[in-house]
């Protein structure tokens, strides 16, 4: 597994990077708790995280244990073999030496017998280790449904008597308004804010974690970031917030939630649901389902950068492609002499997944005698630039600074809050049918008024031009 660096000097950047953001040093050994662990989640994502992480020297031999909770009867053994498949990247060695370190206790999810005996576990490896400050990370591979009582178990059973103790939950977080608040005051009783980790995988993507460094380390993008030079955007809240104060976690979450709280009511007209033919084929799916499986939704955001500016909202499934990305279109070129504008308009565009990579399109002169103008783009494609570097996994990262209680990457309570006000009103309607699904075909765009909705409210469709993602042949 290339990393490109040694485990002391990543130990090294850590420490600098905890100075500059005020993170307290790491110390003591580490238990990872992994509840829900014979489940699909677990060996399919949180596992594998963890090994990368154990084969980098991010968590190491000798200061790592990991314990597998779930119902189902399995032994250290069985966990070991069901997940090694899963694990892949490193070398045999590194592998064996990873599974050693997992354990597994089986017990139920809403009773304390089960509990007492995951903390005896616990604890009497802490002893074994003669650690000062232990350090007790809880993963919820689980279904939130049960999020308030395992919290509760674990707050009863399992809190760390000497050092901290850490519990990461997975989405949804609700799914309208009321049950979200319901959540999260339900866990509230449980934790303080700072003990939660609310993980969204996509915060933990590479390129969305560039926006903050392309934003605010780059001298081009500040004058041109703006109603004055941006026609439309399609993503949200890292390209919309304004710059925070300082790298600090609290910091740039309290700008996130300042834009959420600038947007304006949904309107009905600037919403497309699409549902693909075939939907309703599966037998579990009523007949008269209005279920979107396709939604393109305008937001508007009331404040002196972006008033004017749609922020076009698009996601799918049985679609031509599958990708996501963010594209930022900037205005017309005012009194156009190469009469360009039919070939399309400058945009940004971060391309997340698949083939990391990061575009801007160019209207350039045409190679030859005559002066012919065409699109093409300046291109950071994240193979070919970074050919040797291991781009790494979101839950890896998201894993990580939860360990090092960096939590810029997580959904904080009041964000969560402000983003269910924007949409709870439109689920609703949805609900009592006042917005209806339209029919689309797989391997479609989707529904042809989603791209007469982006027409109307500003998108110029680039008509001739396709980035083709550069290869080493």
């Amino acid at each position: 597994m290339s990393g490109g660096s040694s485990p002391r000097s990543r130990r090294s950047s850590f420490n600098s990077l905890s100075r500059d953001l005020e993170l307290p040093s790491e110390q003591g050994c580490l238990s990872v708790i992994v509840l829900g662990a014979s489940g699909d989640l677990a060996k399919k994502k949180t596992f594998p995280a963890l090994f990368h992480l154990f084969a980098q020297g991010f968590i190491q031999s000798g200061e790592v244990h990991i314990f597998g909770y779930a119902r189902s009867n399995l032994s250290d053994d069985g966990l070991r073999e069901r997940i090694r498949g899963y694990l892949k990247g490193a070398s045999e060695e590194h592998l064996s030496d990873f599974l050693q370190h997992i354990k597994y206790v089986s017990g139920s999810y809403d009773s304390g017998e089960g509990f007492e005996k995951l903390n005896k576990e616990i604890s009497e490896y802490e002893k074994s280790n003669k650690s000062e400050s232990p350090r007790r990370l809880f993963y919820l591979a689980l279904p939130p449904s049960v999020y308030p009582s395992v919290c509760k178990m674990i707050r009863t059973y399992c809190m760390n008597p000497s050092g901290w103790t850490r519990v990461i939950v997975e989405k949804p977080f609700g799914k309208d308004l009321d049950s979200a608040e319901e959540l999260s005051a339900q866990l509230g009783e449980l934790f303080d804010e700072n003990q939660l980790y609310r993980i969204d995988h996509y915060l933990g993507k590479e390129l969305v974690q560039n926006l903050l460094v392309l934003r605010f380390a780059n001298r081009l993008f500040l004058p041109l970031w703006n109603r004055d030079n941006i026609d439309n955007i399609q993503v949200f809240c890292l390209v919309a917030m304004e710059k925070p104060v300082s790298l600090k976690p609290e910091h740039i979450r309290d700008e996130k939630v300042k834009v959420l709280q600038s947007v304006n009511p949904i309107k009905h007209d600037e919403v497309v649901l699409g549902q693909y033919e075939g939907y309703k084929d599966d037998p579990t799916v009523p007949d008269d389902s209005n279920t979107p499986t396709f939604a393109s939704v305008v937001l508007r955001v009331h404040n002196e950068r972006w008033e004017g500016v749609p922020f076009i909202l698009k996601a799918g499934k049985a679609l031509s492609s599958r990708k996501a990305e963010v594209r930022v279109q900037f205005k017309d070129v005012p009194g156009d002499i190469f009469k360009c504008k039919r070939q399309g308009r400058n945009e940004f565009v971060i391309r997340l997944q698949p083939s990391e990579a990061m575009y801007m399109k160019l209207t350039v002169k045409k190679p030859g005698l005559e002066m012919a103008t065409e699109q093409s783009e300046l291109d950071l494609s994240y193979g070919m630039r970074y050919q040797n570097v291991k781009i790494p996994e979101a839950y890896e990262r998201l894993i990580l600074d939860t360990i090092r209680g960096d939590q810029q990457h997580f959904v904080r309570r009041d964000e969560l809050k402000a983003a269910w006000q924007i949409f709870t009103p439109l689920l609703r309607d949805i609900d009592e049918g006042k917005v209806k699904s339209i029919p689309y075909q797989p391997g479609s765009r989707g529904p042809k008024e989603a791209d007469e909705l982006s027409e109307r409210v500003g998108y110029m469709q680039t008509h001739g031009y396709i980035w083709i993602p550069p290869t080493l042949a």
